[in-house]
């Protein structure tokens, strides 16, 4: 087995990792609704899931535990990813923004900041603010479980 073959493995597993998660966060209100499914679909090509781990991830998705980032930095940094994709996709704004609360929970925002938290974030990604600017913004909300 070649490093190539070591990093390719490790960046597969924590991109099913990270895909079970938001399938679980999405899954909170025990609904997938056909917006968060096309979503996932394109997320899932996008992370590069096969097809055959996608439907088993789905299928047993209680089995995968949610892991939120442990401290602020990881979740700011997952919630500016996060934000980026549902940017490009053509969800409406208010789809966006009702799937982007359920995921800011699931990273560990505190629910009462959720709001304020998932309209900052979608604003900043949508003026093209850069991390850092994104990171600086959020760090108000850095009252997380």
């Amino acid at each position: 087995m070649t490093i190539l073959d070591l990093f390719s493995s490790g960046f597969n597993t924590r991109n099913q990792d990270h895909f079970a998660s938001i399938v679980r966060v999405a899954m909170t209100d025990g609904v997938l609704s056909d917006e968060e499914k096309a979503f996932l679909d394109r997320l899932a090509q996008k992370l590069d899931i096969s097809k055959e781990m996608y439907a088993r991830i789905l299928k047993d998705y209680k089995t995968h535990p949610i892991n939120p980032p442990v401290g602020i930095e990881k979740r700011i940094e997952r919630l500016y990813d996060l934000t980026r994709m549902l940017h490009i996709d053509p969800l409406s704004y208010s789809k966006k923004k009702r799937m982007l609360s359920k995921l800011a929970v699931g990273l560990g925002f505190v629910s009462d900041s959720v709001p304020k938290v998932v309209t900052l974030a979608l604003k900043l990604v949508n003026d093209n603010s850069g991390y850092k600017f994104f990171e600086h913004g959020m760090h108000y909300f850095g009252d997380s479980k």
